[in-house]
């Protein structure tokens, strides 16, 4: 955006120029001769009646797409269990916790109070083979020898759950509030604290 002066020979901004009110004769070069073919070439052309077709076919095929509610139905469409958000998770599958923990947790109950039953890890192809039903809308049987074997596995599922959650089961938008009430001076005063902010948890998270 800079012309040149021909006294000395230095540029000169186009708003300066514009400022004054006029260009100079010589500085003025009608361009419409030196626009290359290819820019004229590309000015949008008229849907072919061919294309046109192919759109139309589009448009319809769109439209008729099923449902995810069909898709589902039919084994097509598979909803994600670990990794995905809770609440999110809960309003797909219509349950109030996710099966996954309900499962694990009533297995736990039954045959996991061991020592160590949430510090220990279980074998990582048990655990992978778990999240793998679970995650294919299956429940797993967990009284199968392989798991009463291996309890820890159910255990640390439940870890690994909660661990891939995109939005922990305390919250982002909580963590200052938990923060400060474990911080408190008094068992008494902790407790009541901890109370207070569990109450603000979300539905799902609450639950």
């Amino acid at each position: 955006c800079c012309l040149n002066s021909s006294a000395h020979n230095t540029p000169f901004p186009l708003s300066i120029l514009l400022q004054v009110g006029f260009f100079p004769s010589e500085c003025v070069e009608l361009i419409n001769d030196k626009v290359p073919q290819s820019v004229t070439n590309s000015v949008p052309k008229p849907v072919s009646k061919k294309h046109g077709k192919l759109i139309t076919f589009l448009r319809t095929f769109m439209k008729s797409r099923p449902t995810k509610q069909k898709l589902k139905q039919r084994g097509i469409l598979k909803e994600r269990v670990f990794g995905c958000d809770l609440g999110e998770h809960l309003l797909n599958s219509g349950h109030d916790v996710p099966q996954v923990l309900k499962s694990c947790t009533e297995f736990i109950e039954k045959h996991g109070i061991v020592d160590g039953i949430y510090r220990l890890s279980g074998i990582a192809s048990n655990i992978q083979k778990l999240r793998h039903e679970f995650d294919s809308e299956q429940i797993p049987d967990l009284t199968k020898d392989i798991y009463i074997q291996d309890i820890h596995c159910v255990g640390s599922l439940c870890k690994l759950y909660f661990r891939e959650l995109p939005n922990p089961l305390l919250t982002y938008q909580l963590y200052e509030k938990f923060s400060d009430a474990v911080s408190a001076a008094t068992d008494e005063e902790r407790l009541v604290k901890i109370h207070d902010v569990i109450q603000q948890l979300p539905p799902p998270h609450y639950r």
